[in-house]
């Protein structure tokens, strides 16, 4: 059973690792300076998008490879949670047809709190610094 609970980390952590990464590199090939200007517009300081940007990018990847999965996940509640407060709650659970509403954001944030509090050792770089143990594997 403890293996279950490994596998289901490590399915949690690439899947998130992956949707923040993709977010990031969308965010630089959609042209970083609009989504700065965009920031800007609701009343964040546009510096923060790429600060964001780069933590989703950065960290994405940091997720997949299983490094500093603790640490890059309260970064991804702290994005997350400014999201949902800032933008999404105002068009609802669902979105108003534009833009998507706050329905994906909890279950990140939800994903993202499980892995904050548990990790995620299986196939990680983190399982080669946990103290006393040998890395976790699958088998």
């Amino acid at each position: 059973m403890k293996n279950n609970y490994h596998i289901g980390a490590l399915i949690i952590r690439v899947l998130l690792g992956i949707t923040f990464f993709a977010h990031g590199v969308a965010k630089y090939q959609g042209g970083i300076g609009n989504i700065a200007d965009w920031f800007d517009s609701i009343g964040i300081p546009g510096f923060m998008a790429y600060v964001v940007a780069t933590i989703e990018l950065i960290g994405g990847l940091a997720l997949i490879l299983g490094f500093g999965t603790r640490v890059v996940s309260a970064l991804m509640v702290i994005i997350l949670l400014v999201a949902t407060f800032k933008v999404k709650l105002a068009v609802g659970f669902f979105g108003n047809g534009q833009m998507a509403g706050y329905e994906l954001d909890l279950s990140m944030i939800g994903a993202a709190i499980y892995l904050l509090l548990n990790g995620s050792y299986v196939i990680s770089i983190d399982s080669l610094f946990k103290k006393g143990q040998k890395p976790t594997q699958l088998v």
